[in-house]
């Protein structure tokens, strides 16, 4: 019904999304990667809807797997009891079934149909419209996403490893497929072939007879290269993608996997000019695997849907992606951080968001898995980071260890964030008798550092006032750049509002259009890693500091070009746009590439 989805949310802040959006229609994903988590919003809403509580604890056999499915059945429930409330409500001012209908897009003709409804006098006509409105009613997605790259191996209580399907991933992945759900999973974080073969052990992600899929894999890509090689890979094991979720490398929440300087726009194009070729392609790959395991094949093509996120700010913008490049759907997320009826944000950090400045929102590398991270500079995990190192504790002590994978100085892994690691890091570091601002540089590196897994937990704990673990309560939070132009508190009727252009949610701060910010976070994002690699440069980075700077100046030609074709924008804007287009190539032409020298150390992480 709706033309835009709520992606995933950290771990955290859209756990119980669903449970808030799903009965209007929305489409919103969940994070599965912490089963703790799981299990206490489990416990949770079994107590707010009289079901009785089981606990899965560790000491269950496959208990990650089981609180997963658990959790993710429950959703299902409550969203289906919702739905069926929500049918038989009468149409009556501030009831959820008036919602429902006032939320659609407004080219909907189910909307059409409803304000049709709406104007007419009470009597059988009425009467009937509504009995029909009633069957066009049902939920949005309840889709998960799973990180693919957080996959460590499992250690039994004797020490001795446990076989791969125990892994992080695989068990997430076991716990979304044993599920009552008929929707979607959401891979990311790049390609991981154990968890890709995995997919071939469940037959819900086959057709059946009448080429019907129970649940869909849908991949989160940056580009169409990786769309090609990873929808390939799939598509021989017999395995269907059903949806490319394009994300803005650096426009975007989260973990920012930023592109060699290849921006959206160009992606998109590519994606729209090559649409047709990569579904016919995957298609019969897909069938003749499917043929050659003896199993049922599509009789014709299956569901194939492009859709675009990352920094999308207005309807135009909006409206824009949809019709030039042909996209099926939008994900709008940062700004329902802002929404307290639709995510977890803490009433602290909500306050913190609502009056925030655009400087307060910044792209760092606090994520141990070495990618860049999007970060909030007042949130108070990043206080107590601060306070860590001025107290000479640098790291946080380690107790989920989702994303412990470095075994440079212990034979099993441990966490770049964890003191144990940071504090033999800075050892190693002063051994090395830097000069001062060498040293400095380095240091800054190992101690940015920060606990994921406690941080972006924990906010829905103190939000519901459920317990939490090791009084650790600092609140990490990772909204994208684009949040930076909405300002207060909203409802959810507003944000759709917003998205669908009924009214605007910006603030007062200048907004450029979503590809002008994106493009100027890639000019930042190159100068930064250039100054931080300029103590020594090898031929390897000489080539990439190149490269990227290259696809920059190529990607603000096709943004200029692409100016006559943006029709829903005033002459003033587009004129606008034109001149910032013109300043950033400038700025990019004349950004210096460091000359290669092999004979220095390699400090750049």
């Amino acid at each position: 019904m709706h033309t835009f989805h709520i992606p995933v949310l950290g771990i955290s802040y859209s756990i119980d999304t669903p449970v808030k959006v799903a009965r209007f229609g929305i489409s919103s994903v969940v994070s599965i990667i912490e089963d703790g988590l799981v299990e206490k919003m489990r416990e949770f809403y079994c107590k707010k809807s009289n079901e009785a509580y089981n606990p899965i604890t560790t000491s269950d056999d496959d208990y990650r797997a089981k609180r997963i499915t658990a959790y993710l059945n429950l959703l299902e429930r409550i969203v289906n009891h919702q739905v069926s409330e929500l049918k038989t409500q009468p149409f009556e001012e501030g009831r959820d079934i008036v919602k429902y209908f006032e939320m659609l897009p407004d080219g909907s003709p189910v909307r059409k149909k409803y304000l049709e409804m709406n104007a007419l006098p009470d009597g059988v006509q009425k009467t009937k419209l509504q009995e029909e409105l009633r069957n066009y009613i049902s939920a949005g997605a309840i889709d998960v996403n799973i990180m693919a790259k957080v996959d460590n191996l499992k250690i039994s209580d004797d020490g001795t490893p446990m076989p791969a399907e125990y892994s992080d991933a695989l068990s997430a992945f076991r716990g979304f497929a044993n599920s009552n759900l008929r929707s979607s999973v959401i891979l990311s974080a790049g390609y991981n072939p154990r968890l890709y073969n995995y997919i071939e052990s469940f037959s819900d992600f086959y057709p059946d007879n009448d080429g019907i899929l129970n649940k869909k894999i849908i991949l989160k890509v940056s580009d169409y290269r990786s769309a090609l090689i990873q929808g390939k890979i799939l598509a021989k094991k017999g395995i269907w993608i059903s949806e490319f979720r394009i994300e803005s490398g650096l426009n975007c929440g989260g973990h920012a996997f930023a592109t060699d300087g290849l921006l959206l726009g160009p992606i998109l194009d590519e994606f729209k000019q090559k649409r047709p070729e990569l579904e016919n392609e995957l298609f019969e790959i897909c069938n003749a695997s499917l043929a050659a395991k003896g199993l049922a094949t599509f009789t014709s093509h299956p569901d194939f849907k492009i859709t675009v996120q990352g920094g999308i700010g207005t309807a135009n913008e909006d409206a824009f992606l949809r019709s030039h490049y042909g996209v099926d759907a939008t994900g709008w997320g940062s700004p329902f951080l802002l929404v307290p009826e639709t995510t977890n944000v803490n009433e602290h950090t909500l306050q913190q968001l609502a009056q925030a400045k655009k400087e307060d929102y910044y792209i760092s590398w606090a994520s141990p898995l070495g990618i860049p991270f999007n970060n909030f500079r007042p949130c108070t995990s990043e206080q107590q980071r601060q306070d860590r190192i001025r107290k000479n504790r640098p790291g946080s002590p380690c107790y989920k260890k989702f994303l412990s994978t470095d075994t440079e100085f212990t034979i099993a892994p441990i966490c770049t964030s964890s003191r144990q690691y940071q504090d033999l890091k800075i050892k190693q570091l002063e051994e090395k008798g830097l000069p001062p601002e060498q040293f400095q540089v380095e240091y800054n590196k190992i101690v940015e550092k920060d606990c994921l897994c406690e941080g972006l937990t924990v906010s829905v704990l103190l939000k519901d006032e459920l317990p939490v673990e090791h009084r650790l309560t600092a609140v990490s939070i990772c909204p994208g750049p684009n949040l930076a132009y909405f300002s207060g508190i909203y409802s959810l009727q507003q944000m759709v509002g917003h998205i669908y252009g009924r009214i605007s949610l910006l603030n007062s701060l200048p907004r450029p259009h979503m590809f002008v910010n994106e493009l100027q976070l890639y000019i930042d994002y190159l100068h930064k890693t250039i100054e931080q690699g300029k103590y020594a440069v090898n031929a390897k980075q000489n080539k990439y500091y190149s490269t990227f700077k290259e696809n920059l100046l190529k990607g603000v030609e096709y943004h200029k070009t692409l100016l006559s074709d943006i029709k829903n924008e005033t002459a003033g804007y587009l004129n606008t746009m034109s001149s910032q287009l013109e300043k950033m190539q400038k700025a990019i032409a004349n950004l210096p590439i460091p000359l290669k020298n092999e004979a220095a150390p390699l400090v750049l992480a």
